[in-house]
Parts: structure tokens; C-alpha cells; sequence
């Protein structure tokens, strides 16, 4: 079945979150409450801190984070496309991700992939874009639709075969398949750090640019092919 996708029908994507304000003090008091209930379940859940502590972890959660970095990569002939959205407007960056999508993603053969994607990245992705006031690309948009009509695609879940307890990082699988790893400068915990702190959106674009391609060169391990040579690859 994966053998019969053509790759260049396929956007791969990433996103990189952060909580939506710097540190637990800066959050409007509404949000602080609201933060807190969310920190009562975690804790529940065995997470023994105050909602304080666990306000570096609001940035997975779409209610009260944001999105600082999209990164997408496609196949164009025999080179690698990519191409980041980022900057601290969370809003444009959207609206110019969503424009792309509605341009050059619209048809019956267009899918999405991203690793633990359909989790993650798509919801979080639709998400953001309903709170900015955003109308949902129709790739995005699950509303009435069958299973066989949602166009995403997922590394993950692909390898998953049907064992839905278990979890495979993206750079594991890059080891497993002998493609260069992805997590060579920071991860994913330290983003809000580069963020808030450091002020480093480039560093973070190139991040998640590394895991786009990752995430690329996995999906034809998957379909065996060879991966796509580093001057193959062009960033624009």
C-alpha cells in the first residue's frame, strides 16, 4: 500500500510549541484557575508539583499553549522542498500555513504526514487555527468524515502494525534505520527555553526542520527506498 503513494503528494510536517506565556506568573488570572484544574488531573495522574512547576509542560496542550514553528518538506522530483513558518504572531504564521494548504493541498490525492502526527501535530495544528479565528483547511478539517476520507499519514502509527500501546520515538527510528539523527543540538523540552529565554527562533525552525526531513527520509525506509542525499535537500 505505502509503495503506491506518490511522495510528492505528500507534505510532511512538524510544529513547535510553547507555553503561551513566559512563566506561571505572567498568565492572566482566568488562565491561572483554568491552569490549575488542568495541574489537579495531573497530579492525579502522579505528577507531584505545583501547577507552578508544571506550567513548563502547558505548551503541549493547545488551550494553553502556542505554536512558534511550523516546518513542512516535500518530494519534487528528486530533491527535497522545505520551508518553515515561525515567528511569535502566532496568527500570521497560521494564516500563511493554512494559505499553503489551501493552495497546493486541496485535492483528493493530498496528504499529510508527521510523526505521532495524528496525536499531535493535526489536532494541536486545527486547534490553534479555530482560537486565531482561522477557517480550517479542508486537509485539516475532520467534520463529517469518513475514515477513509481523512488524508494523514503517520510514521508512528505505521509502525505501530496495529500495537496501539506502543510508542516509538523519531529518533530512535532514525537509529533503527540508520538515518542521521535529528536531536543533534536541542529537543523537544528545551524548546520553550530557546524561546522565552534565549529568544532563538532560528535555532528552533532548524530544529524542527531536522525532524521534517527525518520524518521524510523514514517514510521511504518504510516504502524502501534509498534516503535523499544532504545536497538534495533545499530550504527556502
Amino acid at each position: 500500500m505505502l509503495n503506491d503513494l506518490s511522495l510528492e503528494n505528500i507534505l510532511f510536517l512538524d510544529i513547535e510549541t510553547v507555553p503561551a506565556y513566559p512563566d506561571f506568573n505572567a498568565v492572566p488570572d482566568k488562565f491561572q484557575k483554568l491552569w490549575e484544574k488542568k495541574a489537579a488531573k495531573l497530579k492525579y495522574l502522579g505528577e507531584d508539583l505545583t501547577p507552578d512547576q508544571l506550567y513548563p509542560q502547558a505548551g503541549i496542550y493547545a488551550e494553553f499553549g502556542k505554536i512558534i514553528c511550523v516546518s513542512c518538506g516535500f518530494m519534487n522530483g528528486n530533491e527535497v522542498r522545505m520551508k518553515s513558518f515561525y515567528g511569535d504572531d502566532e496568527k500570521i504564521l497560521l494564516e500563511e500555513f493554512a494559505l499553503m494548504l489551501t493552495k497546493h493541498y486541496n485535492t483528493s490525492q493530498s496528504l499529510l504526514c508527521g510523526h505521532n502526527g495524528k496525536e499531535f501535530d493535526f489536532p494541536y495544528l486545527a486547534r490553534r487555527m479555530l482560537i486565531n479565528g482561522i477557517v480550517l483547511p479542508s486537509i485539516l478539517d475532520l467534520a463529517g468524515k469518513k475514515p477513509w476520507e481523512i488524508r494523514h499519514l503517520d510514521t508512528l502509527e505505521l509502525w505501530k502494525f496495529g500495537d496501539y500501546k506502543h510508542y516509538t520515538s523519531l529518533e530512535l527510528l532514525a537509529a533503527i534505520f540508520d538515518i542521521p539523527t535529528p536531536k543533534d543540538d536541542i529537543n523537544g523540552s528545551e524548546v520553550a527555553k530557546v524561546y522565552w529565554e534565549d529568544k532563538d527562533l532560528e535555532r528552533i525552525a532548524i530544529y524542527c526542520q531536522k525532524d521534517v526531513l527525518t520524518t521524510l527520509q523514514l517514510f521511504r525506509r518504510y516504502q524502501g527506498l534509498p534516503l535523499v542525499k544532504e545536497e538534495l535537500v533545499v530550504f527556502s
